[in-house]
């Protein structure tokens, strides 16, 4: 399947010369397009080149390895997934239910939002160091959020470890069967939320 030139992919036979950053950005957003529209497997430096219509040299200078390359789009989802829980805190009311409701709809927006992109990208990496890295690096700032957040609602202990990876575990498998169409994406937030305020009431 062909990917049509878009304002990130100049036209064949034009060359744009971009800085380093915005040659970044092309490129990711072209291998993402790759893989919704033709899977992870897919994705290869040599192909996202050809489609980014530049020349080999420059994706492996950018990525390395197509580990390299899978990794950079994990941080690029995750960048993206903070944002909009950071955008959603900050307009949400000021209870432990408006908290709660608000990370786990955001959480579960922003896997719906990636549909099979996100787990195939995963698939990918499984097992590989860069992804190990890259999820860890990514869990624990996601549960110091949730901590710094949450922790006005809990007693003097604060919010232990246990139950905040427990919350992790939940908002994924929840994600996901909300992504595969198991449940309903309101029911995996409805429950989400609840599992958040049971956690933090816990600790009062």
């Amino acid at each position: 399947m062909s990917i049509a030139p878009s304002p990130s992919q100049p036209p064949a036979g034009k060359r744009i010369r971009l800085s380093r950053a915005d040659r970044l950005r092309q490129l990711i957003d072209i291998s993402w397009r790759i893989v919704r529209e033709e899977g992870t497997d897919a994705l290869t430096l040599p192909r996202l080149a050809q489609a980014a219509g530049v020349a080999k040299p420059v994706v492996y200078d950018h990525f390395g390895t197509r580990n390299g390359l899978l990794a950079v789009l994990y941080r690029d989802y995750d960048l993206r997934q903070t944002a909009v829980l950071d955008t959603a805190l900050a307009k949400s009311g000021p209870t432990l239910t408006d908290k709660a409701a608000v990370i786990a709809s955001a959480y579960v927006a922003c896997v719906l939002t990636q549909g099979n992109e996100i787990p195939g990208v995963l698939a990918a990496l499984a097992g590989s160091p860069e992804m190990d890295r890259v999820k860890r690096d990514y869990q624990l700032a996601f549960i110091e959020k949730c901590r710094a957040t949450l922790a006005p609602f809990a007693g003097e202990r604060g919010i232990g470890n246990a139950g905040l990876w427990a919350m992790l575990g939940a908002a994924d498998s929840l994600s996901e069967a909300a992504a595969s169409a198991d449940v309903t994406p309101e029911e995996a937030e409805v429950e989400l939320s609840d599992i958040i305020v049971g956690m933090v009431d816990r600790q009062r």
